[in-house]
C-alpha cells in the first residue's frame, strides 16, 4: 500500500481509530496521518516516498536522530544474544549506573517499559512511603494514562476533580487534586485544605500543553512546601530527562525532587522508562518492601542496549546540549520573526533541545493560557509547513525536538519555509 489516505482507511478496519496513540491521528489539524516508511538522521519518509524534516523525533527519544549507527549497532548486538529473558542482565545495571551518575540525590532505579508505568509506579511508591492517599497534579501536565492521573481541572484549583476519560472511576478521581501550573498559591490552598496529601507530581518542563517550563522560583517553593508537609515531590522527566539538558531540569535549576521518572531518551528509541529515588524510598519496592510493581519486559536487553549507547554518546559530546540548545533557540526566534512579518501573534519558547510555539497574543505560563491559543491558525500553519517538507507535531499542545543530525543550514531552510507559510495565513 503506497497511499497515505488508503493506508489510514485500511488501518481503521483493524486498529481502533486507525492509530495506536490518539495524537497520531492528525485530527487536531484536520488531516489524515502520514504513514512513515523509514527514517534517517533528521528526516523521515512516508509511504508515498515524500521526505520531511522531522521535528517530532518519535516524540522526543531520538536525541541523535533516526537510525543512529552506534545505537543501531548496540541493539543488533544485543538482539543476537536474545530479545528477552525475563531475568536480570548486566545491561540493566550498566544503564542504571549511567543514569544515576547524573543525579546525586537519587540512589536507585527501577526500570519499566513506558512513561505511564513509571509515573503510576512512582505515585504508588509515594503513597506507600507516606501512607496517605491524595495526590496533587497540575492542570495541563500529562503523566500517562493511568486512572489517578487522567484528571483535568474542574471548577477551581482547590476542588476535587472529575475524570477526563470514560472508564475512570469518580472515586479514583476524587483522590487527585489539581493545582495551577506556575501558581504556588493554588498549591498552598490545597495543602491548607487537606492533611492527607501523599505527593505532588509535576513536569518541571511541561511538554504536553505545548512547551511551558516551570519557573525556578516556583519549583523551589514547591519543594519547600512538600518538605514542610512531609509530602513526596515527584518530577516527571519522562520527556525532559536527558533532553532539556544532560541532567534534565536538575541541570537547569538544581532543584532535587524526591522521586524522578525517566523515559524516551534512556531507551534510545526503544520502549524503556524508569523511576528513581533515595534508597529509603526505593527499598519499599518488592521484593524488599511491601509496594508491589512488576513487568515482564522491564529492563528488556534491546532497550537497555539502545539506552546505554544513547546516554554514553550524550555524555561523550561535551558540546552536544549547547549545540542543540542554540539550534532550538535559532528556530524559535526565526518562527517569531516570520510570524511578525505576517502580523500573526506568536509566542515561542525553547529549553535545551526542546522548543514550542503558540498562536497566542500573550506569554503562556499555564494551561489556561495555552488553551486560549488559536488552534485553527496552528492547523493551517501545520498544513502549510507539511506541504514544504517540514514535519511538526500535529497539535498546538505538543513540543518539538531538535536532534544532533540537524544543523544551522537545515534550521534556516525551515525558517524560510515558515516565512512562506505565514504569508499564506
Amino acid at each position: 500500500m503506497t497511499n497515505n489516505k488508503k493506508a489510514f482507511e485500511e488501518a481503521c478496519k483493524f486498529i481502533a481509530g486507525g492509530v495506536n496513540s490518539p495524537v497520531r491521528a492528525f485530527k487536531a489539524v484536520g488531516q489524515d496521518p502520514l504513514f512513515i516508511n523509514s527514517g534517517k538522521g533528521a528526516f523521515i519518509k512516508d509511504i508515498e516516498g515524500r521526505s520531511y524534516i522531522d521535528f517530532v523525533q518519535s516524540w522526543g527519544p531520538l536525541l541523535f536522530g533516526h537510525c543512529d549507527k552506534e545505537i543501531a549497532r548496540a541493539t543488533k548486538k544485543a538482539l543476537k544474544k536474545g530479545a528477552s529473558f525475563g531475568a536480570p542482565t548486566l545491561l540493566e545495571t550498566e544503564l542504571a549506573r549511567l543514569v544515576l551518575a547524573e543525579f546525586p540525590h537519587l540512589d536507585k532505579l527501577r526500570f519499566v517499559s513506558s512513561g505511564t508505568e513509571a509515573t503510576m509506579s512512582a505515585i504508588r511508591l509515594a503513597r506507600g512511603f507516606t501512607k496517605r492517599e491524595k495526590i496533587i497534579k497540575f492542570e495541563g501536565c500529562y503523566h500517562g494514562h493511568s486512572d489517578s492521573l487522567l484528571v483535568s481541572a474542574g471548577s477551581g484549583a482547590a476542588t476535587f476533580n472529575t475524570p477526563s476519560s470514560l472508564g475512570v472511576l469518580q472515586s479514583t478521581a476524587q483522590n487527585t487534586l489539581v493545582a495551577k501550573y506556575n501558581d504556588i498559591t493554588s498549591v498552598k490552598e490545597l495543602f491548607n485544605a487537606h492533611n492527607d496529601i501523599a505527593c505532588v507530581i509535576i513536569e518541571p518542563v511541561a511538554g504536553n500543553m505545548g512547551l511551558v517550563p516551570a519557573k525556578a522560583e516556583f519549583l523551589a517553593q514547591l519543594a519547600k512546601i512538600c518538605k514542610e508537609n512531609n509530602a513526596v515531590l515527584i518530577f516527571d522527566e519522562v520527556m525532559s530527562g536527558f533532553r532539556a539538558s544532560l541532567q534534565g531540569s536538575f541541570g537547569i535549576n538544581g532543584i532535587k525532587a524526591d522521586i524522578v521518572t525517566f523515559g524516551k531518551v534512556i531507551g534510545g528509541g526503544l520502549p524503556a522508562a524508569a523511576f528513581g529515588a533515595r534508597a529509603e524510598i526505593m527499598d519499599l519496592l518488592s521484593p524488599l518492601g511491601g509496594v508491589y510493581q512488576a513487568g515482564t519486559l522491564s529492563g528488556n536487553p534491546l532497550a537497555m542496549a539502545a539506552g546505554i549507547a544513547s546516554i554514553k554518546k550524550a555524555k561523550k559530546d561535551k558540546n552536544l546540549y549547547l549545540k542543540l540548545g542554540k539550534m532550538a533557540f535559532r528556530l524559535s526566534s526565526g518562527l517569531k520573526e516570520a510570524a511578525a512579518t505576517a502580523n500573526v501573534p506568536l509566542q515561542v519558547c525553547s529549553v535545551g533541545s526542546m522548543f514550542g510555539f503558540f498562536f497566542n497574543e500573550k506569554e503562556v505560563l499555564n494551561y489556561q493560557d495555552a488553551i486560549k491559543s488559536d488552534t485553527k491558525a496552528f492547523a493551517k500553519f501545520h498544513k502549510a509547513m507539511l506541504a514544504r517538507g517540514v514535519y511538526l507535531a500535529c497539535s498546538q499542545f505538543e513540543s518539538g525536538f531538535i536532534c544532533a543530525k540537524m544543523d544551522d543550514k537545515l534550521i534556516d531552510k525551515v525558517i524560510n519555509a515558515a516565512f512562506e507559510s505565514f504569508k499564506e495565513l
